[in-house]
C-alpha cells in the first residue's frame, strides 16, 4: 500500500530540516520504504480535511491504506514496530529504544521549543529578559545529563535506533540558539546522525521541496 506523509507547503526553516515531517521522512528511508508528500499549506492545515487526519491543524500526518496517524513519536514507532532497520532483534534492546523515544519528547525537547517560544513568539513581552535566562539554564542541564550518558559511546544504546532518530531530531532544533555547541559530544553525535545516507536523503528531498535546489552530493 502506498505511504502517504504530509508536510508544509512553505516550511517555516526554509527546509532546513527542523520540520517535525523530517523524522517521519528519516524513519521511512531507514526502513526502505516509498512514501509521496502531500505538501498543504498553513490554510489548509485549518480545514476539515485535514483535521480529519490531525484533530490540531499540524504536521506531518500518516496514511497507509485505512491507517492514519499523526503525532511523530507514534508515526517512527509504527514505522519501527512494522519494518526492519530501526528496532533491535533482541526484547531488552528494543524497550530501550522505545524509552529513549519517549526520552527526546518529553524530557528533551520540551525545554529547547520552550526556547524557540519565548525568543520568537513572545519576545516582545516585558518578562523576556528575565525568562530567557532560565530556560537556556534547564536546557543545558537536559543536555548536560544527555552528555553524561552518551559519554564516548557512537550511540545511546549500541546500534542505531529509533531511539537515536528521535533524539537527533530533537537535538537539531537546539543547532541555531548555538547551545549545542556547548556540548560537543552531543554535537558530534548529531552529526553522526546527520551523516547516515538515510538522514541525507530526507534532508535533500526537503529541501529541494522547499529551495528547488538539491544539495551536492
Amino acid at each position: 500500500m502506498t505511504i502517504t506523509i504530509t508536510a508544509f507547503e512553505r516550511s517555516p526553516d526554509g527546509g532546513m530540516g527542523l520540520a517535525r515531517d523530517t523524522r517521519v521522512r528519516w524513519a521511512l528511508e531507514e526502513a526502505g520504504l516509498p512514501y509521496d508528500v502531500r505538501y498543504v499549506s498553513f490554510q489548509a492545515m485549518k480545514e476539515p480535511a485535514h483535521l480529519r487526519l490531525h484533530p490540531f491543524g499540524q504536521i506531518p500526518t500518516y496514511e497507509e491504506g485505512d491507517l492514519a496517524l499523526f503525532e511523530t513519536g507514534a508515526i517512527v514507532f509504527h514505522i519501527a514496530d512494522r519494518h526492519a532497520g530501526l528496532f533491535p532483534t533482541d526484547a531488552d534492546a528494543r524497550a530501550r529504544a522505545v524509552m529513549w523515544m519517549f526520552a527526546a519528547l518529553n524530557s528533551v525537547e520540551p525545554c529547547i521549543l520552550e526556547l524557540v517560544i519565548a525568543r520568537f513568539q513572545e519576545g516582545d513581552r516585558p518578562w523576556t529578559p528575565e525568562r530567557l535566562p532560565l530556560v537556556k539554564e534547564r536546557i543545558r542541564q537536559r543536555l548536560g545529563q544527555l552528555a553524561t550518558r552518551l559519554g564516548d559511546a557512537e550511540w545511546l544504546d549500541g546500534g542505531f535506533s529509533a531511539g537515536d532518530l528521535m533524539m537527533v531530531s530533537v537535538l537539531l532544533r537546539a543547532r541555531p540558539s548555538g547551545m549545542l555547541d556547548e556540548f560537543p559530544s552531543l554535537a558530534a553525535y548529531v552529526a553522526r546522525g546527520e551523516a547516515r545516507p538515510a538522514y541525507q536523503r530526507a534532508f535533500a528531498d526537503q529541501l529541494e521541496a522547499n529551495t528547488g535546489v538539491r544539495p551536492a552530493g
